[in-house]
């Protein structure tokens, strides 16, 4: 699933929303798991970094809308680990960091959650 089509239905509530951020949560988990091994090139590096960082925007931005319907406190701890993957994502975006692992964890995490 492309971000596009995710963002284009983010809106929708109930199962078919939670099936559509598991597979948005999927495709982002292939793509780590992919540089965790090395075989990608930089720009499949920087695109799969990215690509974790606006849907981790997405949800952020989500979350943050008042009528969100998830409860007050459960949405600023999903925020609190969203923006701790937008930071993870720079540090590995400025080769600060090489290990994919914590963030294929926390988005697996997140991803059985739904």
């Amino acid at each position: 699933m492309t971000l596009e089509a995710y963002e284009t239905v983010a809106e929708d509530g109930g199962p078919e929303a939670r099936a559509r951020e598991r597979q948005a949560l999927d495709f982002g988990i292939e793509r780590l798991q992919q540089l965790q091994k090395g075989s990608c090139s930089h720009e499949e590096r920087i695109e799969s970094l990215l690509y974790i960082r606006r849907l981790w925007a997405v949800f952020i931005e989500d979350l943050a809308n008042p009528e969100n319907a998830l409860p007050d406190r459960l949405r600023a701890d999903i925020i609190s680990i969203g923006l701790w993957v937008l930071k993870e994502a720079d540090r590995l975006l400025e080769d600060k960091s090489n290990d994919m692992m914590q963030l294929i964890d926390i988005n697996r995490l997140i991803r059985d959650a739904l």
